[in-house]
């Protein structure tokens, strides 16, 4: 396979074997996004957006349309059932000044799929279809699409799909190797992503998304399946640096040694104070504890400490749980996940 220098999305070029973060609801807010970037990920995207918020300008869903100009390229992914309320979303998240809209076509919580939104609509090809037109042909930005392999085992039918997705004009798709009845449950299935990716009439770049976890599984995913590039979800909750670790490894083909715990808890650290800053002391708190429950994982005999960690309610508490981490793991390094 012909490998290229530069992935291109729309006018939006990124270095070959680009490492994407993926959005993820509560999560990649724009102070986690500037962390990343900072380590290395070469596109990023909001929280997902609900259409219908969006047109009734809740707050907090306009806050989640905020980028910063350090932290790009960005896109705002947006998710609805409803085609005209997509458009006007669409509209409306173009106005923010993203670098793309995506379409989220691949959440799988129960609360917004089963009301035929995110994976709900891969029950509903010709509706998706029909969406992604529509906001393909109403924004200037570029369009791209997240989504699942299909909705079921039965219904494993993302290479039909994603021709489809790409005769309406989007400029990029990223696909997650589950179905929508999977979850996050089990492991990934890139076979198809792959099928994807290598089918002659597929011009536009292909994403895989699921499992990438650490380095070592980032190149064999890439030589193996040959996408464009890699999105990173789960495994950059609490982990930011994995961005920096996978980069280093593909231009070395060495791994970087593991952060000292005193590393780990000073990047938490100041990631939490500055979610404290943007937020206030509680909701910033509150916020932070998606990547508290995670970011130590691995650790022995770590479990009280992290009941006691994920139980603080001031700055000045987890500040001081966090040392006390620091203290009592001094001479140990962080956890590589598997």
């Amino acid at each position: 396979m012909l490998k290229v220098t530069v992935v291109k999305i729309g006018n939006i070029e990124l270095r070959n074997e680009a490492l994407l973060l993926a959005p993820m609801e509560d999560v990649t807010d724009k102070i986690f996004r500037r962390l990343c970037k900072n380590y290395g990920a070469d596109l990023m995207y909001t929280e997902f957006v609900s259409a219908d918020a969006l047109i009734r300008e809740v707050d907090k869903t306009l806050k989640k349309m905020e980028i910063n100009d350090d932290e790009r390229p960005t896109g705002i992914q947006i998710y609805g059932k409803d085609e005209e309320a997509m458009v006007e979303a669409a509209r409306i998240a173009e106005e923010a000044n993203p670098d793309l809209i995506d379409i989220n076509f691949g959440c799988p919580v129960k609360k917004i799929a089963s009301k035929g939104a995110g994976a709900g609509l891969l029950r509903d090809i010709p509706k998706m279809i029909s969406i992604t037109r529509s906001v393909v042909k109403a924004v200037k930005k570029p369009v791209t699409v997240k989504t699942r392999l299909g909705w079921d085992e039965s219904s494993k039918n993302i290479v039909e799909i994603a021709e489809q997705l790409q005769d309406t004009g989007i400029q990029a798709l990223t696909i997650h190797g589950r179905t929508r009845s999977q979850m996050y449950s089990g492991e990934a299935d890139w076979t198809l992503i792959g099928q994807v990716k290598n089918n002659p009439r597929m011009t536009i770049p292909i994403i895989g998304n699921g499992d990438i976890t650490n380095p070592i599984k980032a190149r064999q995913y890439f030589d193996k399946f040959g996408v464009d590039a890699l999105m990173i979800g789960r495994g950059a909750i609490g982990r930011p640096w994995i961005f920096k670790e996978v980069r280093h490894f593909f231009e070395t083909g060495e791994l970087l040694p593991s952060l000292s715990i005193s590393d780990h808890v000073e990047i938490i650290k100041e990631f939490v104070h500055q979610l404290v800053g943007w937020l206030g002391e509680r909701k910033g708190i509150l916020h932070s504890r998606r990547h508290l429950a995670v970011t130590f994982k691995g650790l022995d005999h770590f479990r009280p400490l992290r009941i006691k960690m994920l139980r603080t309610e001031s700055i000045e508490e987890l500040d001081s749980v966090l040392n006390e981490i620091k203290e009592k793991w001094a001479n140990h390094s962080s956890p590589r996940p598997e």
